[in-house]
């Protein structure tokens, strides 16, 4: 039998062990409270026909609360290059600025080369692997997702989603895209809509960007006759040299 010291003394350490656990508890969930979860936005890529769609909503949530509804996650960084981003808004924009550095470095040979260097510096840099983002980049030819990882996935159908909603409306977009008479934009629109509908981190403000495919086969047509027209004037002076001659 323990005496009534002893009893004293174990129901004092019990009650220290609780209220240590409960002021764990309570800094914890300051700590939580203090740094919400970033949640992410819903970014869609549509390709069909002759027209590529990249779409994207404007909200930006801390936690249960909307910092922004309005945000520009969407953006062309060439007239037949755009881009969105899903993630924390600060990582994204420097990783859209490594991506632009590339670009200018493998000029005229499109975004794949591009994008396969910024995910091995992603992947491999030490201040890179740290930013967390998740970028969709699309031009004429190609749609890729970029991760941390180091993955550019490739989309098999022309249709690309990404972020907190990017699952809902992928599969909207997928099951509207054999619907007779419905344009990209008009596919992306309202995968959207259905995925502002379902996911609480995303909403209808949104941003939207077109690629007209047909212009690169339009600016080869204009090129070739340029070069066509350049060769008959060079062959044109040719003879009046020899003309002359």
């Amino acid at each position: 039998m323990l005496s009534r010291a002893a009893r004293a003394g174990a129901k004092a350490a019990h009650g220290a062990s609780s209220n240590s656990k409960l002021c764990s508890k309570l800094y914890s969930s300051s700590s939580v409270l203090s740094s919400p979860e970033m949640h992410g936005t819903t970014i869609l890529a549509v390709r069909k026909d002759s027209t590529l769609c990249m779409i994207g909503d404007g909200q930006v949530s801390l936690g249960s609360i909307v910092v922004k509804p309005n945000a520009k996650k969407v953006r062309r960084l060439r007239p037949n290059i755009v881009t969105g981003f899903a993630g924390s808004t600060a990582d994204a924009f420097t990783l859209l600025e490594r991506l632009e550095s590339r670009i200018e470095a493998f000029e005229g040979q499109g975004i794949t080369r591009p994008c396969v260097e910024l995910a091995k510096a992603w992947r491999t840099d030490k201040y890179l692997r740290r930013l967390e983002a998740v970028l969709l980049v699309a031009d004429r030819k190609n749609t890729y997702e970029l991760t941390g990882n180091g993955d550019v996935l490739e989309s098999s159908d022309g249709i690309m989603g990404v972020g907190s909603g990017g699952a809902y409306a992928l599969a909207a977009a997928r099951a509207l895209k054999d619907v007779e008479g419905m344009g990209a934009e008009e596919i992306a629109r309202k995968a959207m809509e259905v995925a502002s509908d379902m996911c609480v981190y995303t909403n209808k403000e949104f941003v939207v960007e077109v690629i007209n495919l047909d212009d690169e086969e339009e600016e080869g047509e204009e090129e070739g006759k340029k070069k066509n027209e350049g060769k008959e004037e060079e062959e044109e002076e040719e003879k009046k040299d020899e003309d002359e001659k």
